[in-house]
């Protein structure tokens, strides 16, 4: 019995080592085409028509050890930090973000289509998703009257 369990131990410490993280850190690396440097145009909808427009710039980057991403957006309109955790117990993503109002705790999931979906409420959403490898965009909608309407999107371009 020993032999055998020592054998599973020597087993599991190089399957571990092998790949060498976590599964926390394996679903965060999912979300690299999210990560960089970023500047471009925030701009918010009223009715299917920009109503604002403002210059943008988001700084996004893995930390503790690529366990967590944190989000440092800076606009004319909003200062935001947001930190992105996943949660291997409950098998979600978590998206907690922080403003000069107030702050809010959001579940949030990674479709088959790679785009990272914040439920902010059964009626409004945030996306983010990476059209090309040095573009990134995100958005939020709205739920009325059974149909996703845009109200925001900000548009980057990497620039590291």
């Amino acid at each position: 019995m020993k032999l055998i369990t020592g054998f599973l131990f020597i087993i599991l410490v190089t399957t571990f080592t092998a790949y060498g993280q976590t599964i926390e850190q394996q679903y965060m690396e999912k979300l690299k085409f999210i990560v960089g440097d970023w500047v471009g145009v925030s701009a918010a909808y009223e009715e299917g028509k920009i109503k604002v427009q403002v210059p943008a710039y988001e700084k996004i980057s893995y930390q503790l050890d690529k366990s967590i991403i944190t989000i440092d957006l800076k606009s004319e309109s909003l200062q935001l930090h947001t930190v992105i955790y996943y949660d291997a117990k409950d098998k979600t993503y978590y998206y907690n973000s922080y403003y000069q109002t107030g702050a809010g705790r959001y579940k949030a999931t990674l479709s088959t289509d790679n785009k990272f979906i914040v439920n902010a409420s059964p009626t409004k959403r945030f996306i983010f998703h990476a059209p090309t490898p040095d573009t990134f965009q995100e958005y939020g909608e709205k739920l009325v009257d059974g149909k996703w309407i845009k109200y925001f999107e900000d548009n980057f371009t990497r620039i590291e």
